[in-house]
This record gives structure tokens, C-alpha cells and sequence, in this order.
């Protein structure tokens, strides 16, 4: 992929990690979640041809390293997939590089993984809600979100309602919507799975959603089905539930959020949130954080949610890889 221009953030951080070694690489992986990755595994395996002048705009302070190198486009597939076994594990790894390496020529749904979220609405906005429900189920829980919130509001809940009742797809009836999506998409590949949906999927989806949405589409769904509603908030971790999180999970938290977004994401928090976080700084760093709040001043309530979403997604992703316990109410019990 020749390219004279200056190069994009993503591209950047690929020249980057392609020129540190895998380890270095597979350490900077481990603290990037999985979507990331993935858009990194993708940039760094279309990488070619990298001139010197663009590797030294990238990591001067790596000039030395790169007088040793005369290409960074030698051998990709197997660096990147080396990188990932150490960052992610070899089954994990060898998931991620299957879709990175194939997601171009991929078919029907899978395809749908690697479209823009607009993409994805035009070719199901006009399907049975039961396919959309399928084919939301099937997709990653963000980019679920994404695609829910451009259909149109009218269908959201019974979508929602839909996947937390869907008890897997028949083998047959995956394939044949399959076959309906690769005829609007090209390539290849086949679809692996067919044990999708359920009332876990519907409540990560509904986690991603801003708090009016998830309010609005609550309340749809409390109202056709109170038991599924109920099911899904019982299993979705909202900001409040930071309380009942352990201190040790608290500052592993703290360390990968960033300052400004604690900063907006505890205006209008439950001040059992607050005194939990406060109490698990420095008497110094919790008085910063106070004085950076109130010089703040007013917030706007969108931005205050979005805040804590991020903050949100950073606990799931630290819990997904063991670091911490969530223990509200998204968590199982522990014996």
C-alpha cells in the first residue's frame, strides 16, 4: 500500500508496532481491546513498502532501529499472527488473524463485521425484525449498537425483545440467511456458528447504548415482556455498580482512565460511586479531582453519559481479561 501522504493515526501505530519487535508489540496489544486490535492487525498486514522518511515521522526517537531495517513489509501474516499469540493467547490469536487476514473476502455475514455501520442498516433495515435481530446478534455488541441506533425507533425494542429470546439459529436457517447477505456482498468464507442471542447478548448491546435510549428501550421492553426486561437489567453492569467493586479492581480501573473523563463522568454519579473512587486515591490526587470538577463547571448531561460509557467499556474489557471483578449487577455470583 504505497502511500506518499502523511500517514493516518492508525497506519502510524501499525509502522510503529511493526518496527519495536513482536514482544514490545505484543505488550502494547495487551493493553488495547479487541476491536483495536483488530484495526491494528488489519493496518499492520497491509503495511508495504514504508520509506525511511515516514518511519522517522513516526518514532524518531527509534532512528537507530530503523538504519538497521530496509523493510517493513517482510513476512506480515506471520509477524502479526506471532504478535497476537502473544498478546491474546493462541486461541484467541488464531480467531482474530483468521477474520483479519479473510475479513476482505468474507461473505454474507461475517462480511457485515467489516462494513461501515451504515452499510450494515441498508441491508437490513427493510428486513423482518427477526432477521435483524439474527443478524444483530451475530455482530460484536458495539457495533450491534451502532446499527440498532440507526433503525428505526419504532422496531428498536422488539428487536432487543427478539435477540433476549432467541435460543440459537438452526444450522439450515443461519445458512440460508447467509446465502440472502452474501448475494448483497462478495467474497468468501462460511458462517461458523449458530448458538447466538440470548438475554446476555441483548443486555452487552443495551450496555452500549446511551442512558435515554437504554431508558426508552427499558421501558418497551418492561412493557411487552416485564419478566426479559427484568432478565436483561439483572444482567447489565451500570455505572452505579462501580461501588460494589472491590479496591483492588477500583485502581486497576483508576489506571486506565483517563483523568478528564473521570473528572466529567462523576458529575451527577451516585455519591456511593464518588466516595468509592475518592477513597481509593491519594488524600492529594482525590483533592485534584474535586478541584478539577468544580473548575470545570456546568456539564452537559450527553457528555456526562458518554463519559461514563467509555468508562464502562474499560471495566468490561479489563474484566474480560481477568484483571478485575465486576460485582454489580452484570456479574455472577461467586461461591
Amino acid at each position: 500500500m504505497a502511500d506518499t501522504e502523511p500517514s493516518t493515526p492508525l497506519r502510524r501505530a501499525a509502522i510503529l508496532l511493526m518496527s519495536i519487535g513482536e514482544d514490545q508489540a505484543a505488550e502494547v496489544l495487551k493493553h488495547l481491546g479487541a476491536k483495536d486490535v483488530q484495526r491494528i492487525g488489519v493496518a499492520m498486514s497491509e503495511i508495504s513498502d514504508v520509506t525511511r522518511e515516514q518511519a522517522e515521522s513516526v518514532i524518531d526517537e527509534f532512528v537507530e532501529v530503523m538504519d538497521e531495517r530496509t523493510s517493513l513489509g517482510v513476512a506480515n501474516d506471520e509477524y502479526v499472527r506471532k504478535v497476537l499469540v502473544g498478546a491474546l493467547g493462541e486461541a484467541k490469536a488464531e480467531a482474530l488473524a483468521d477474520r483479519i487476514f479473510s475479513g476482505h473476502n468474507s461473505k454474507g455475514l461475517e462480511a457485515l463485521k467489516w462494513m461501515e455501520t451504515r452499510a450494515v442498516v441498508d441491508l437490513v433495515r427493510n428486513e423482518h425484525p427477526q432477521i435483524i435481530a439474527i443478524v444483530l446478534s451475530y455482530l460484536d455488541a458495539d457495533q450491534a449498537a451502532e446499527v440498532l441506533l440507526m433503525l428505526p425507533e419504532n422496531i428498536r425494542s422488539d428487536c432487543l425483545l427478539r435477540i433476549a429470546t432467541l435460543d440459537g439459529v438452526q444450522p439450515q436457517a443461519l445458512q440460508e440467511l447467509d446465502e440472502i447477505m452474501e448475494r448483497q456482498t462478495t467474497g468468501g468464507g462460511a458462517v461458523k456458528a449458530s448458538n447466538m442471542g440470548g438475554v446476555k447478548v441483548a443486555a452487552n448491546i443495551m450496555n452500549l447504548l446511551d442512558s435515554t435510549e437504554e431508558g426508552r428501550l427499558m421501558g418497551e421492553i418492561r412493557a411487552n415482556d416485564d419478566a426479559i426486561g427484568g432478565q436483561i437489567e439483572d444482567l447489565m453492569f451500570v455505572f452505579d455498580d462501580l461501588a460494589e467493586l472491590d479496591d483492588r479492581s477500583i485502581q486497576t480501573l483508576l489506571r486506565d482512565v483517563p483523568t478528564d473523563k473521570l473528572t466529567v463522568a462523576l458529575r451527577g454519579a451516585d455519591p456511593k460511586v464518588k466516595d468509592k473512587i475518592t477513597s481509593n486515591l491519594s488524600k492529594r490526587a482525590a483533592e485534584m479531582l474535586q478541584e478539577d470538577m468544580e473548575a470545570k463547571g456546568p456539564v452537559k448531561i450527553t457528555d456526562v453519559d458518554a463519559a461514563q460509557k467509555e468508562i464502562l467499556g474499560i471495566a468490561r474489557r479489563l474484566s474480560d481479561k481477568g484483571e478485575i471483578v465486576l460485582s454489580g449487577k452484570g456479574s455472577e455470583q461467586l461461591v
